[in-house]
């Protein structure tokens, strides 16, 4: 193939893909409201899940505390207490769980419980995609929003486009696509463009070529 056939033949898949790019940010969707904590609220619990750490401490005993693994079977033990379901539970609910399995042997117990290190399920993540700093696997928390997001993936690279960013959620069984406005939160600190985030969410954040 002679130099300009290759030439022209690089600049021609050149703009192929950049069709495909600017077409595909083009498709992010509606836009979502403002972030607002009332609304979170109902989605904000986080439940653990297997291969999750668990900081355990009953209050007064020392010696019954402890820093456990949820195994693979969805289960805890800590000292007196073999085989706890923890799988699906938030940890203020394995906490009264424990506290009534540990009243047979300790009066009036009163227990927290910690989740030190997630290993969250995709379904119990906020996944962060394309042109950001750090792309992520983020383990969703209570009242999550966009800010939160973005400063766990440390801020947009210098050519992303960050307006054009999609998030992909499952709506009603149904998968939807939103367009979110993080340059404007993040660069411009914009506020109205923070929005709630939920368990599931994935962020796709393209790359501008202009």
């Amino acid at each position: 193939m002679s130099a300009k056939c290759t030439a022209f033949a690089r600049l021609s898949y050149g703009l192929a893909a950049a069709a495909v790019l600017m077409l595909a940010a083009c498709a992010g969707g509606s836009e979502l409201p403002a972030a607002s904590m009332a609304e979170a609220a109902p989605s904000s619990t986080y439940r653990i899940g297997p291969k999750d750490m668990l900081r355990i401490v009953v209050w007064q005993n020392p010696g019954l505390s402890d820093t456990v693994p949820v195994r693979p079977d969805g289960r805890v033990s800590i000292p007196l207490l073999d085989d706890v379901e923890a799988i699906n539970k938030t940890p203020a609910e394995l906490a009264r769980e424990i506290e009534k399995k540990l009243s047979a042997f300790v009066q009036d117990p009163l227990v927290t419980i910690v989740v030190t290190e997630f290993a969250a399920p995709p379904t119990q993540q906020v996944r962060v995609i394309g042109s950001v700093t750090k792309p992520s696997a983020i383990p969703f928390r209570a009242n999550m929003t966009l800010l939160d997001v973005m400063i766990e993936v440390e801020g947009l690279t210098e050519f992303a486009s960050g307006n054009q960013t999609s998030l992909v959620r499952m709506v009603d069984g149904e998968q939807k696509r939103f367009r979110v406005r993080v340059s404007d939160l993040v660069r411009d600190g914009d506020v109205t463009a923070n929005v709630v985030m939920l368990p599931g969410d994935v962020l796709m954040v393209p790359e501008s070529f202009f």
